[in-house]
């Protein structure tokens, strides 16, 4: 059983699903949906569609470059059917599939290190400029204390004279 890659958005095509496209020049497109066929037959690029893997790779949210991504190449020639051999491959195929989820997790934890401290900051940001909005005295008072807000609270009344 040959499991296919969509050519739009990669994802595995099974035997019996999505549509095959074969180009004048006996190119073949496999797609996993007529989602992908309408969007490849629309010259859409799969890099500026938000939702396809290879604009998640472009833009740097997916793992590009790993050799557990290698295992996944199609490979056209044909091996004898040892049963050893298929031990051992699928024994891989699990070892790969644990190296494969636990770099994801490094890399997913890599990617989003800094979100809490520029979240902080934006916070802050956020407090300083609308303190009148703060209802409670002693928290401005705290405010004012450990310098976050520099200054008196600004007053939006403006004075005609």
């Amino acid at each position: 059983m040959r499991l296919e890659k969509c050519f739009f958005c990669s994802s595995t095509v099974y035997p019996g699903h999505g549509i095959m496209f074969v180009r004048n020049d006996a190119k073949q497109f496999r797609f996993c949906r007529s989602k992908c066929h309408k969007n490849f037959k629309m010259k859409r690029n799969p890099r500026k569609v938000k939702w396809t893997k290879a604009f998640r790779t472009a833009a740097g949210k997916e793992m590009t470059v790993d050799a557990s991504l290698e295992f996944e190449k199609r490979r056209n020639i044909p091996v004898r059917y040892d049963r050893e051999l298929m031990a051992t491959t699928l024994k891989a195929m699990k070892r790969i599939q644990e190296i494969k989820a636990k770099r994801e997790r490094v890399f997913m934890k890599k990617r989003l290190q800094g979100k809490k401290a520029q979240e902080k900051k934006e916070a802050l940001k956020l407090v300083s400029t609308n303190v009148e909005l703060i209802k409670t005295p002693a928290l401005k008072q705290r405010l004012l204390e450990k310098k976050i807000i520099g200054g008196t609270p600004k007053s939006k009344d403006v004075e005609m004279a």
